[in-house]
């Protein structure tokens, strides 16, 4: 009775008359009186009451109604009482189900709400199209200290998928984090098709733990920044990093920015990057096959530390046919893999090969 009492009365408005007269007609409950108390059960959300309140304060009243309905006082002998029972219970029971339906519609609208407001604030944040000192008192209210430092992380989907707000992976990682972290000061979003976090630099393991269950492709972290402006930055360096990975064609499932930084200092001068490929690789269109096949050889035999066999195993070759392709190379471009001031140039230019999208793309 507690609970039902602190519910306003006006919330169970008319419902008492309506029971009366269904009491003596025993008609149903009509779509006008159903629709109202939909109309009452959405009014009683958005003031703050519960569907479980809400609910006792009706059988409350229809309890204390009973014994004074027109048709209960008025029923001849029992089997008219139990028509008119029936009536009354059918029709308390298409009103107790019309408040939950508004009730509910409330709810939903009020998460619809909610969701537009995260977005439009996830927006201003990675974006910077807001006043800082406005984003961060509205950072505030998603559990963000903007004031502190901060690290975005963000997660590609694999192809043919996009992650929004009804994937699986997000339900995932909040059901995990807040399992594990309980509460914690990180933001969890979609944004157009990929999964950021922001999160502060004391809480390491919230991200350490965001990019393992969102690792399944591939994951990309920013250096920390301090303020509004400073995830801006690290969102942006998040997403150079997952542009750089797919142009460079990185097998790595998580990036770090911190890793990448030569790549826009070799970008920052294009023109001089494009004469470096140009004069140094140029003379690999003339190979037999074209300059492709001895391009991945000297990437390959970069990434494998300059191990002949290594190498060989990642080319799918044999390590006589490896060491034609470096005879080759060498023959062809006037560097040798074997000096390290002439492999850094050919890896260099190789590199650059790759950013520029060079043979594909004539310089």
């Amino acid at each position: 009775m507690g609970a039902a009492a602190a519910v306003p009365p006006e919330f169970v408005a008319g419902f008492p008359e309506i029971l009366a007269d269904i009491s003596v007609s025993c008609r149903a409950l009509s779509r006008g009186e159903r629709e109202s108390r939909r109309a009452l059960g959405e009014q009683a959300a958005d003031a703050g009451y519960g569907l479980r309140d809400l609910t006792a304060v009706h059988l409350a009243a229809a309890r204390r109604a009973w014994a004074s309905l027109p048709g209960v006082m008025g029923a001849r002998d029992a089997s008219e009482l139990r028509r008119t029972g029936a009536a009354v219970l059918a029709a308390l029971e298409a009103g107790i189900v019309a408040l939950g339906e508004g009730h509910e519609r409330a709810q939903r609208h009020a998460v619809q709400r909610a969701e537009a407001a995260r977005r439009a604030f996830v927006d201003d944040l990675l974006y910077g199209r807001t006043d800082p000192g406005r984003i961060a008192e509205q950072a505030e209210g998603f559990g963000l200290r903007l004031a502190d430092r901060h690290v975005v992380a963000v997660a590609e989907p694999p192809d043919g998928e996009s992650y929004d707000q009804a994937h699986p992976l997000l339900r995932r990682v909040e059901r995990e984090l807040a399992g594990r972290f309980g509460d914690h000061d990180a933001l969890i979003a979609p944004k157009d098709g990929r999964l950021v976090c922001v999160a502060p630099t004391s809480q390491q393991p919230v991200l350490d733990a965001f990019v393992k269950l969102a690792s399944s492709h591939r994951v990309a972290v920013s250096r920390p920044h301090s303020g509004a402006v400073g995830v801006v930055r690290s969102y942006e360096e998040a997403l150079s990093a997952l542009d750089l990975a797919e142009r460079l064609g990185l097998a790595a499932s998580v990036l770090s920015s911190a890793d990448l930084l030569v790549f826009p200092v070799l970008l920052r001068d294009r023109a001089a990057m494009a004469d470096l490929v140009k004069t140094v690789l140029g003379p690999l269109e003339h190979a037999r096959g074209g300059a492709e096949p001895l391009l991945a050889t000297i990437t390959a035999y970069a990434a494998a530390g300059y191990v002949n066999a290594e190498a060989a195993r990642r080319l799918d070759l044999s390590v006589r046919a490896l060491s034609y392709r470096l005879e080759r190379i060498a023959t062809l471009t006037g560097f040798d893999l074997d000096d390290s001031l002439q492999r850094y140039t050919l890896e260099t230019a190789a590199l650059g090969a790759r950013l520029l999208d060079w043979p594909v793309t004539p310089l």
